[in-house]
């Protein structure tokens, strides 16, 4: 068994792997005053829970885009899996032509990603994740990696919106019926997500006229890739394992 673990800005996913087969997968909140040992204790309890032998554990690859909780959950996993683990780092073996003006800038979950994409879909494609930040990024028809887009998360909009004036809420985000709100709390609603989904639609639209054509799939992974998926037609299909998986094939790739 391995452990893939993708450490983003609000959250910390992970999934134990059998060969190819995700046997489970769970997240927990990424929060940089929490210890190892607490991060561990987590760790065994969920293992335990679904009946997992953290032993049986041969490997573990990381992806992180917050670089002040590495060195908690390295030590974690050298304290309760007894393992090095891999953090995935510009230099390792991705299979992927990577065309990026500089490599280095480009994030190890981006990566994963492109990677889970290019080798379970192929190319030309477009995939999107839908996080914190929203990321859009390329693969062509050759698998290279041709770059992207990134821009904010529907949540950071809220909080954004809300912190940064005086009387405006933080709002539930759900669609309203109609733009033409009634309320405070339905006008931002409808600024908000039909906002969103209308950049969404516009990006991936402009991306593909630069591909030069439409017959281009577009994968999603993320917390909202259901909410934009369910209003739009943008989206082909969605895959909420895309960045683990990604890394279990990094994993595989550098043994």
């Amino acid at each position: 068994m391995i452990v893939a673990m993708d450490i983003g800005n609000t959250n910390i996913k992970a999934a134990v792997f059998e060969g190819s087969r995700l046997v489970k997968r769970w997240r927990c909140a990424t929060d940089p005053a929490m210890t190892s040992d607490q991060y561990g204790i987590i760790m065994a309890d969920l293992f335990r829970y679904h009946n997992l032998n953290m032993q049986a554990v041969e490997g573990i690859m990381i992806s992180s885009v917050v670089p002040t909780i590495n060195y908690t959950i390295e030590h974690m996993c050298r304290d309760y899996f007894h393992l090095e683990p891999r953090l995935l780092v510009p230099g390792m073996k991705t299979g992927l032509n990577i065309r990026y003006e500089n490599p280095r800038e480009l994030g190890s979950d981006r990566i994963a990603n492109a990677v889970a994409v290019s080798t379970l879909y192929g190319g030309p494609a477009i995939f999107i994740d839908f996080g914190t930040a929203t990321t859009y990024g390329v693969i062509s028809a050759k698998s290279e990696f041709l770059g992207g887009a990134i821009g904010p998360g529907l949540r950071m909009m809220n909080r954004a919106l809300s912190t940064g004036t005086a009387k405006l809420p933080s709002i539930e985000l759900v669609l309203p019926p109609q733009v033409i709100g009634k309320t405070t709390v339905s006008n931002i609603q409808a600024g908000i997500l039909y906002g969103y989904i209308g950049s969404v639609e516009k990006i991936v639209g402009q991306m593909k006229l630069e591909l030069g054509g439409a017959d281009i799939r577009v994968i999603a992974t993320g917390g909202m890739a259901h909410l934009v998926k369910s209003n739009s037609d943008v989206i082909d299909e969605i895959n909420p394992d895309l960045t683990l998986t990604g890394l279990r094939l990094i994993y595989e790739r550098n043994l």
